[in-house]
């Protein structure tokens, strides 16, 4: 199952993001940024490109305005998450992937905003879980506001998709 609507219902979810989404050993994937700020909308355009993508069938996808707390649900019941961003500290148009530990947080787990790790440590405090857990990046080459991706970060837009597909088909074959 897909889905990329957020704003529709509760938690920006669509349709199917509530319950129906906890399929246990599910792949969970989080586009997430501002939309209106031209290249922070990097990972809202993915999880558009990745909930039409056939190498991510039976994939919840998801389009967050950040990352949240609500999030750990979703997260507790699926056995990968792949987290996509744009970040200001890479080079614009170089593609980052990560693994995240929750070990490695910095910060709290509660919060009304938080960083990855600070959400798979909240996932494991309240749900026991331990999902593999990546992040995919991209270097911005504008944060003006603007609904468009720069050149740059749109050309690195397939590779982004292709990444995070690869991250699935190798996780599924562990």
């Amino acid at each position: 199952m897909t889905d990329a609507g957020a704003g529709e219902g509760a938690g920006g979810r669509g349709a199917g993001g509530g319950a129906e989404s906890r399929g246990a050993g599910g792949t969970l994937v989080v586009g997430y940024g501002n939309a209106l700020r031209s290249d922070d909308g990097l990972g809202w355009c993915a999880a558009a490109r990745l909930a039409e993508d056939p190498r991510l069938r039976g994939a919840t996808v998801l389009a967050q305005h950040q990352l949240t707390p609500e999030l750990a649900v979703d997260m507790s019941a699926a056995s990968l998450v792949v987290l996509i961003d744009a970040s200001a500290t890479d080079e614009a148009g170089a593609i980052s992937i990560r693994r995240i530990d929750a070990a490695s947080e910095a910060g709290s787990a509660w919060s009304h905003h938080l960083e990855p790790a600070g959400l798979v440590a909240l996932a494991r405090e309240l749900w026991g879980a331990s999902p593999a857990v990546f992040t995919v990046s991209v270097g911005v080459a504008s944060l003006d506001v603007g609904d468009r991706l720069s050149p740059t970060v749109e050309q690195a837009l397939p590779d982004v998709v292709d990444a995070v597909a690869a991250i699935v088909e190798e996780h599924g074959r562990a």
